[in-house]
């Protein structure tokens, strides 16, 4: 027994010591299984994040409304939860078992979401009719704010659940939070293969299935590893102003996310990736932040943090233009090239900030010696304080001051309240001089440095920024004007071409109606499309149009294209979705205006739920016409919004104009049988010969029936809905991967275009007329075979059809300006063939007497040539066909429209 005793004691130490590395070793696997189920929950937290905003954003029928309602609601639910669990924390005997109970109620609450969100917006489109857009909103917000601070008020609640299970593990706060952060990084990215790949409501279905895996993960691990002691290291809160100050910087981080989601989603990622590919670059600045805190150990860097974050932030602004310019003139090879590349860039100039925020709160933690405790409280008053700056930012700054301004000083109140931990006065100096680097880029720049490529000599004369879009309206150097919506995509311009493609918009439809009273546009833009409605007499004309900046656009700077028309209409500002569900009017005509589906928010328009609210507003026999521009499409995703509309239009019909697809759809039996020729023949025939002529844009009835594509026929396949959204993550990667080639489009309409005799019979074609109608359908073909041949660089083949369809139908807009185009660019060979530079102008008006640049060369000429006479005649036709061609205006003109009906 001595010897046994006496062994033990010279092996002791052995024993010691292979008992503390056998705790070590476990210690450290029970930290790795926290921050493995941390890492989960942080993905999950953030795709639900990014999911219900992708669905709040159609509640709302604008992304930023969706963005910052959700973002505040989680925000706000996060940092009261986080409060509360520091309270509840203490109480717990098994902290883990709490958090995994969180997880499960989120992931339950997450599986009723969908339910529960149609039912809320069923409960609000009944109300929807007693209330004012400004109302309808606000009560959403209030209504969404309620339900999503629910699950964000479990999630922020598990954070210190989580440290209180962690304690003793050996895992820093600086790795829980930045683990989190990461992982909440892979969620924001997750729903971009969700969402395209198995619709709304499955993506979130699946994202609650791992949550639920977190939980069960969690529950299990409670049981097998040993219990946390009560409660957390101390009962103590940090001081007040640190929690502050620290709310403040939460204030501050939000405002610029807010800015630069707006600023990057405008120059750079314009499709629906934008807010995730931001998100998640926001995300993992902090996680990494939060990682590399555990090696600052100096004073000085509580110095250093806000000065770096205030002049990177700063210089994200210093830095737009030349960003902008580089996105604009580079050719990304794929979709994923572009979010590579561009996302790139946005960590270039993102990242020093975002790394600093991530560093500050393990690092206010460490310096107060609170442990885990405190951090939760941070947390919390952190979050609390980004609620209130996602709110705004979104809601008051960004309208008030603008986006750039709202940058700037959430730059600068990062600094300020940096600086109140700085152990040394001096660093705040940096104050004045930051201030002065920030007045120069507190204003957004110009269009021309943003864009210089497309317009560089253009110049803005109007601005309007918003929490809706960005507006410009900006004058190129020959006086043309353009509407700019967030920067890069143009709603009109004033040339006499666009000008004349845009009031066809509302021509095609209110000729096809037998006898229209009412229409409504969906969508105001510059009022050159509602124009085209101003020859038809006692015409009750409406437009819905969300953005201000566009009302005032069309009212003050495109009245000489579009006829004062917005003197001639109710004129509602509503978005287009809210307007339809709570409007109790009928009208015979409802147009939907042109836009891009594959930016944020827009392709919820083309979705079936959109059609049937339009349909419901269709007087009986009404007619609903919806266009798309067919280069923004390839076939697949142009059949996805085809089948949408024939599933809601059964008896849906196909115009062409162009290069533009009217999708005709009519409600009752009377308004399926009241297109065709004897309809427009009769209802062009009460007008009068030159409204008529006005109303056709001079090109008569026979050409617009001419551009009758066909029926839209029943398929199988996939429909763009807006619980399970299609076209909007299909179309950019069908832009950068070339799919959208307009000639394999044109080709594909071709080979569906009915023959001639059914069309005949669908139209009613009298026998008497079938010749001019022959006439004009085949020279539609014709001219899109040539323009097939011409984007397929077959020349001789082009210019062997486009003659032909010209023969078969001069009155043609479309085909006779081709024709005209044709023969100025060959001005050589005409000159070589002993043709006059003259001679060859005069051809060309004669084929189109209103080619404006024939008629500005004609004009310069008997200018120069001294025919004063002959010169004013040309001027004259020129400045009525385009008023605002600046070369024209002689010192005290006037600019007038000459576009009011007859």
């Amino acid at each position: 027994m001595p010897n046994f005793l006496r062994s033990l004691d010279v092996h002791r130490p052995l024993l010691r010591s292979a008992v503390m590395s056998s705790a070590t070793t476990e210690r450290r696997l029970h930290g790795a299984v926290f921050l493995f189920l941390y890492l989960l929950s942080g993905i999950t937290s953030l795709a639900y994040e990014v999911l219900w905003i992708r669905m709040l954003s159609l509640q709302f029928g604008v992304s930023i409304f969706g963005v910052v309602v959700t973002v505040t609601a989680f925000m706000a639910g996060l940092g009261l939860g986080s409060l509360a669990g520091s309270l509840w924390g203490r109480r717990l005997r098994h902290p883990l078992r709490g958090f995994a109970l969180l997880e499960g109620g989120v992931a339950l609450f997450a599986l009723v979401t969908p339910q529960l969100l149609r039912s809320l917006d069923g409960g609000l489109t009944a109300i929807a009719a007693g209330s004012g857009l400004s109302a309808w909103l606000g009560l959403q917000m209030l209504a969404v704010v309620l339900v999503l601070m629910l699950p964000a008020f479990a999630m922020g609640a598990g954070f210190p659940m989580i440290l209180s299970a962690m304690r003793g593990s050996g895992v820093s706060l600086a790795s829980i939070y930045g683990v989190n952060a990461i992982g909440g990084a892979v969620g924001a990215l997750l729903p971009l293969w969700l969402l395209p790949a198995m619709g709304w409501l499955a993506g979130v279905q699946s994202v609650a299935a791992v949550g639920l895996l977190v939980a069960i993960l969690a529950w299990l691990a409670s049981l097998r590893l040993p219990r946390a002691g009560l409660g957390m290291e101390t009962q103590e809160r940090p001081p007040w102003r640190w929690l502050l100050i620290y709310g403040g910087i939460g204030v501050a981080a939000l405002m610029l996310q807010i800015g630069w989601t707006r600023l990057f989603g405008m120059v750079l990622l314009r499709t629906e990736y934008v807010l995730a590919v931001i998100l998640a670059i926001f995300l993992v600045g902090i996680g990494l932040g939060s990682l590399l805190a555990r090696h600052m150990r100096a004073a000085w860097w509580f110095s250093v943090l806000p000065v770096i974050a205030c002049g990177f932030a700063l210089l994200s602004l210093w830095l737009l233009a030349p960003l902008s310019a580089w996105s604009e003139q580079t050719r990304f090879d794929s979709l994923f090239s572009a979010l590579l590349q561009q996302g790139s860039a946005i960590v270039s100039l993102t990242l020093p900030v975002t790394l600093v925020l991530g560093a500050w709160l393990p690092l206010l933690t460490r310096r107060l010696g609170g442990g885990h405790h405190f951090g939760a409280w941070l947390y919390g008053a952190n979050s609390l304080g980004a609620a209130l700056g996602t709110l705004l930012a979104g809601f008051l700054l960004i309208p008030a001051i603008g986006t750039s301004a709202t940058i700037v000083s959430g730059a600068l109140l990062l600094l300020v309240l940096g600086l109140s931990w700085a152990p040394s006065r001096r660093w705040w100096l940096a104050v004045p001089l930051m201030s002065l680097l920030a007045w120069p880029v507190s204003r957004m720049p110009p269009v021309s440095a943003l864009m210089p490529a497309a317009y560089a000599q253009a110049h803005s004369i109007y601005t309007h920024e918003d929490a809706i879009s960005i507006t410009h309206v900006i004058e190129r150097e020959d006086g043309q004007r353009q509407l700019l919506a967030d920067l890069r995509r143009m709603d009109a311009s004033s040339d006499p071409t666009s000008v004349e493609a845009q009031m066809n918009q509302a021509r095609l439809p209110l000729l096809l109606h037998p006898a229209p009273r009412s229409v409504l546009f969906l969508g105001l833009g510059t009022g050159i499309s509602a124009a085209g409605s101003l020859p038809f007499p006692d015409l009750q004309r409406s437009a819905v149009e969300l953005s201000q900046g566009a009302i005032v656009a069309a009212r003050d700077y495109f009245t000489p294209v579009n006829g004062a028309v917005s003197q001639r209409l109710v004129l509602v500002r509503d978005d287009a979705r809210h307007f339809l569900l709570s409007s109790t009017a009928h009208f015979d005509v409802i147009i939907g205006d042109l836009f891009h589906p594959d930016l944020v928010g827009r392709s919820a328009l083309l979705s079936r739920q959109q059609f049937q609210r339009a349909r419901a507003r269709l007087s009986e026999g009404g007619i609903f016409v919806q266009w798309l521009a067919m280069n923004q499409f390839d076939t697949r995703n142009l059949d996805v919004v085809l089948r949408t509309f024939q599933r809601v239009f059964p008896d849906a019909l196909l115009f062409v104009d162009g290069f533009r697809l009217a999708l005709v759809g009519t409600r009752g039996d009377s308004g399926r049988n009241a297109i065709n020729a004897t309809a427009m023949l009769a209802n062009l025939g009460r007008l009068g010969e030159e409204a008529a002529s006005q109303a056709t844009g001079g090109e008569g009835a026979w050409t617009w029936l001419g551009r009758y594509w066909g029926v839209v026929p029943a398929s199988a396949g996939p429909v763009q809905d807006e619980w399970a959204p299609v076209i909007e993550y299909q179309l950019p990667g069908a832009r950068y991967s070339g799919a959208l080639d307009l000639s394999q489009l044109l080709a594909d309409l071709l080979a569906r275009r009915p023959p001639l005799e059914e069309a005949v019979q669908t139209l009613r074609v009298s026998e008497r007329d079938y010749r001019r109608f022959e006439r004009a359908y085949a020279a539609t073909s014709l001219a899109f075979r040539s323009w097939v041949a011409l984007l397929r660089q077959r020349p001789a083949e082009s210019q062997r059809l486009l003659p032909l369809a010209y023969q078969a139908n001069p009155d043609d807009r479309w085909i006779a300006f081709a024709m005209a185009d044709g023969i100025l660019g060959n001005m050589a060979a005409a000159q070589a063939r002993g043709m006059s530079e003259r001679q060859v102008l005069e051809t060309v008006l004669r084929i189109r007497p209103d080619h404006a640049e024939a008629l500005r060369r004609l004009w310069q000429m008997a200018r120069d040539d001294g025919e004063l006479a002959l010169a004013d005649e040309y001027r004259a036709r020129l400045q009525k066909l385009s008023p605002l061609e600046r070369r024209l205006l002689r010192p005290g003109d006037i600019v007038v429209s000459d576009l009011s009906p007859q």
